[in-house]
């Protein structure tokens, strides 16, 4: 495994593929239904795509930095960028184990058959032939280049190409496989599968006549994902990372990753014509995109194959009524999905757009879902003449188009729309609903972990409150009030709000727990986040580790903290839930001397939750939801089933189960905690 790249600290980016072989664990794991096992593989292989278009394309911009520079301030790229690809080829290696030693043959067993242009038998070759005539060769552009001449090939990103060798050695012949247009996977008429790209292999023969082929193999170059805004203070910011949206597609080169079989000449060439580097060359298998594995037909519809359905729960109060605001203003009511369905944020939102005593509408969106129930409900909330603001995260990564078209979408119907300012991104998930009931304005807020989006509710674990209380409500006002402009400062007494004032609170809530431990008092942290790496946050938890504070840890992503180091966190556990959903909330408890206190919202301890971005944590006031989430906390740290350890050796090993031991696999038994609950 990865050694750590600091005494006191790991470098993220080589956390972050301990995280991803976690994922690769899934795949191996027969527990998981087969098909979800080939999913897995797809989310292993769109991660790591996404991890060279972003992480290790500012490990390549870090690079141009002068080198002198760089020694100062101890980066180096180089190291860490090697370190990744031997991990890498290490991780894409077992990749290959499992599927082809371990899938290909289970999908066989139940009679299902993935298969390779060299065995088609005469009816598939038919059936191949026809099919990329009718449906693939308009949307081929082959092409051969002279090697002769002073050639360039560009390659979009994350398109598949063949790269053909001919017996006349001056020439390479390109062609793009279309699995946009296409699809992926072909099926013949029985239960057999094949990939488009064999279709394509079958006929190369015929897309380069006049050449005699020696040889075809499948590249894919990944680009720099990142929108180098020149100056994101003049001009409208939204307007300029719209128009630079296209340097996704034509972005720096991250990646190429190539057929391993292909020689080490047509290697050299093709490095030459794509101006690349060897640390840009990562060999493959035969096949690339595997994150097209999502839509893997299944002509067996079989259903022991996928995960059994889960049905999304009854909540005991929402679902039992027909006004929410009334529910809302006697207590508390928290939701947590996908055990739950987004509906009922979605009901909440219809009900207000429809409510002739609502006034106003603020909601800040991260990621905007396609046309749906919520994005319906803004539109005739603002037909209805209520006042809707909506705060647009323009440079929410990867969907920023659809983020930016939906914001004008809503200021075409007379929403105020905000868009993301300069340096700043607004990530928290906060609606606030103004309502006039007795002659009085009165607030209803929601906070949740995760986005306004029903499609991502179904795989994200997250949790959500709605609050008429008017300690939050009140704060949540002046947040909006920051995000128009109207206030500079939102004066939190109660929220935790980046990069106003959550930094400051955490580290308060930290040396509390330390003061009491040094008293000899009760003292623990328990914090489940996605990622942790913040210097300052990681040495306070050393710093209470040391005073003997209990630290519980869970971490989904990565984490640059070194847990289990005598003398250092010795105090500190920190294990890691990969499952059936993605785990996405983020709760934190402080032992308080025996009188506990809990938050939860959307921020990790990562600098750019803590500094760079709109965060909302809020402490949660309602007895019983406090204890509800105290309970879910409770049952994930008991998971003896889909656990890891994240140990100073990032070893990666299941918690091990105790003799006797009830199996506890987390996300089921958080199910059934909530329909036992919600059944009363």
């Amino acid at each position: 495994m990865l050694a750590s790249t600091e005494t006191r600290l790991r470098h993220r980016d080589l956390n972050w593929l301990s995280f991803n072989e976690r994922v690769l664990q899934e795949a191996e794991d027969d527990i998981n239904p087969l098909y979800e096992r080939l999913k897995f593989l797809a989310i292993f292989s769109s991660n790591l795509d996404e991890y060279f278009r972003v992480r290790v394309s500012q490990l390549r911009q870090i690079k141009k930095v002068e080198k002198s520079i760089r020694k100062k301030l101890a980066l180096r790229p180089n190291k860490f960028t090697k370190q990744i690809l031997e991990e890498v080829k290490l991780q894409q290696n077992k990749f290959g184990e499992i599927f082809h030693e371990q899938i290909i043959p289970q999908l066989a067993e139940n009679g299902i058959y993935l298969i390779e242009s060299e065995v088609f038998d005469e009816a598939q070759h038919v059936h191949a032939k026809k099919y990329y005539k009718d449906k693939v060769t308009e949307f081929l552009k082959p092409e051969i280049i002279d090697l002769n001449k002073d050639s360039e090939l560009f390659l979009t990103n994350n398109v598949l190409y063949f790269v053909v060798t001919f017996k006349d050695e001056n020439k390479l012949g390109i062609v793009n496989i279309p699995t946009k247009e296409c699809g992926r996977f072909v099926q013949f008429n029985n239960n057999t599968i094949t990939f488009l790209d064999d279709i394509i292999r079958n006929m190369i023969p015929e897309i380069f006549p006049k050449e005699s082929v020696s040889g075809i193999f499948e590249i894919k170059m990944s680009r720099d994902a990142e929108l180098y805004i020149e100056d994101e203070f003049e001009g409208v910011l939204a307007e300029k990372i719209y128009a630079s949206l296209a340097q996704r597609t034509d972005g720096q080169a991250t990646r190429l990753l190539y057929d391993a079989d292909i020689d080490k000449v047509v290697h050299k060439k093709l490095r030459k014509l794509l101006n690349l580097g060897k640390i840009d060359m990562m060999p493959g298998g035969r096949y690339h995109n595997f994150s097209d594995f999502f839509s893997f037909p299944d002509p067996s519809n079989n259903p022991k194959l996928h995960f059994e359905e889960l049905p999304a729960l009854k909540h005991n109060v929402l679902g039992n009524t027909e006004d929410y605001f009334q529910a809302i203003a006697q207590k508390d009511q928290s939701l947590h999905f996908p055990f739950m369905s987004f509906n009922y944020v979605e009901k909440f939102l219809e009900q207000a757009a429809s409510d002739p005593d609502v006034e106003a509408i603020k909601i800040s969106l991260y990621r905007v879902a396609d046309e749906s129930q919520l994005t319906s409900s803004l539109i005739k909330a603002i037909e209805n003449g209520i006042k809707v603001t909506i705060f647009v995260e323009a440079k929410a990564r990867f969907d920023e188009a659809n983020n930016i078209v939906w914001g004008r979408k809503f200021e075409e119907k007379g929403a105020k729309v905000i868009y993301s300012y300069p340096k700043i991104k607004v990530h928290s998930k906060i609606m606030l609903v103004k309502r006039r009931e007795n002659g009085k304005s009165k607030r209803y807020a929601y906070i949740g972990t995760g986005n306004f989006n029903s499609k991502t509710s179904k795989i994200y674990c997250d949790h959500a409150i709605f609050t008429a209380d008017k300690r939050v409500t009140k704060e949540l006002d002046r947040i909006f009030k920051v995000l128009d402009g109207k206030l500079i400062v939102p004066r939190e007494k109660h929220l935790f709000i980046s990069p106003f004032s959550t930094r400051r609170n955490f580290t308060k809530l930290i040396m509390n727990e330390i003061q009491f431990a040094l008293e000899g008092k009760k003292a623990s942290i328990v914090a489940k986040m996605n990622s942790l790496e913040d210097e300052e946050m990681i040495e306070l938890l050393y710093k209470a580790s040391n005073a003997g504070v209990k630290i519980r840890l869970l971490i989904r992503g990565f984490t640059s903290l070194i847990p289990g180091v005598k003398g250092m966190s010795e105090n500190i556990y920190i294990t890691s839930i990969i499952d059936r959903f993605l785990e996405h909330g983020r709760i934190y408890l402080f032992e308080n001397n025996g009188d506990e206190q809990i938050f939860f919202g959307s921020a990790d301890w990562m600098g750019r939750n803590l500094d760079r971005r709109i965060e909302v944590i809020t402490p949660i006031f309602d007895e019983d939801i406090a204890q509800e989430f105290k309970d879910i906390l409770k049952i994930q740290l008991s998971d003896n089933v889909k656990a890891r350890i994240q140990d100073k050796n990032e070893s990666n090993n299941y918690v091990a189960k105790k003799a006797g031991e009830k199996a506890i696999r987390s996300q089921y038994e958080i199910y059934e905690y909530l329909k036992h609950k919600h059944s009363k």
